[in-house]
């Protein structure tokens, strides 16, 4: 892929594969920044429902200001799908299903199929190595690594993972669209857990880990960051708002790549069995049942 047909300002067309929390606040992201978006799911019910967290999150925007078009023409340029066809006229397609190996390449790859030559594929991967997943694909040179941080639409930061194989010029574009959304690009050379993960990864562990030895309560470990280390939320109650599965997932693939220390602490894989997964199911390291 020769530079010049590289896109530098924000795609005309945007899709986004899965409309889970995530996919959704990616969705909405591109949406309010003048991008047509379609989120393609795997069955009409998972599209309806992405289509409503989408809706809500621009009845949310309008709310508090600062959009200038209104609620029908955001929502004109906005649909939902069960095919990956509906991707063919996309300049960009973010995949964000979930964090497992097999499923994002065989995503990758029905994506990259419909897609014309020129265009660009994306993973919102957290930590699995772009490089790898770009070594299935048939224009490697293609795909970066764009990493939303959750809840997207509040968040002011996007990673930018250059694998071994993405054309150069894509870091440049990236950069533009980063800014286009209103938001701030770090650019890392992929590397397991990239820099985001792997540092909020490291630090969650140890919080468990005191947990887990008696040390101090989750709100107390969390207070001495908020409070000590000005960090805007404690790394337990992170971990609970972006799903205790989720960061098992993440650090027993560290754990693999990185080593021991890394290793998921028990109390982190039983309350995994035990179904507490943090805000989505209602109890993690807190409560969340009543929010």
């Amino acid at each position: 892929m020769s530079n010049d047909v590289i896109p530098n300002n924000l795609p005309e067309h945007v899709g986004v594969l899965g409309g889970g929390r995530m996919g959704a606040g990616i969705a909405h992201a591109f949406l309010i920044s003048g991008a047509k978006v379609t989120v393609v799911e795997r069955d009409q019910p998972s599209a309806q429902a992405a289509y409503e967290r989408v809706a809500q999150s621009v009845d949310k925007s309008l709310a508090r200001g600062g959009v200038s078009e209104t609620r029908e023409v955001l929502l004109a340029r906005f649909a939902t799908s069960t095919e990956y066809a509906d991707f063919a006229a996309a300049g960009l397609v973010v995949e964000a299903v979930p964090e497992i190996w097999d499923l994002k390449i065989s995503s990758l790859q029905a994506v990259e199929a419909v897609l014309s030559p020129q265009a660009i594929l994306a993973s919102n991967t957290s930590s699995l190595s772009v490089s790898g997943l770009a070594e299935n694909l048939q224009r490697p040179a293609n795909f970066i690594g764009l990493h939303f941080f959750n809840p997207v639409p509040a968040s002011t930061l996007i990673e930018v993972v250059i694998g071994k194989q993405t054309d150069a010029a894509l870091e440049t574009a990236a950069r533009g669209w980063v800014q286009s959304l209103g938001k701030t690009a770090v650019v890392v050379n992929d590397a397991p857990g990239f820099a985001s993960s792997r540092l909020g990864v490291a630090i969650a562990l140890e919080a468990m880990r005191m947990v887990e030895e008696g040390v101090a309560s989750a709100e107390d470990i969390d207070n001495a960051m908020v409070l000590g280390y000005k960090h805007p939320t404690g790394p337990l109650k992170t971990t609970d708002i972006v799903g205790l599965d989720v960061r098992l997932g993440i650090a027993e693939y560290l754990y693999e790549t990185l080593g021991d220390r890394f290793a998921p602490p028990q109390i982190l894989r039983d309350l995994v069995a035990e179904g507490k997964l943090g805000r989505k199911s209602g109890q993690g390291f807190y409560d969340w049942s009543q929010q």
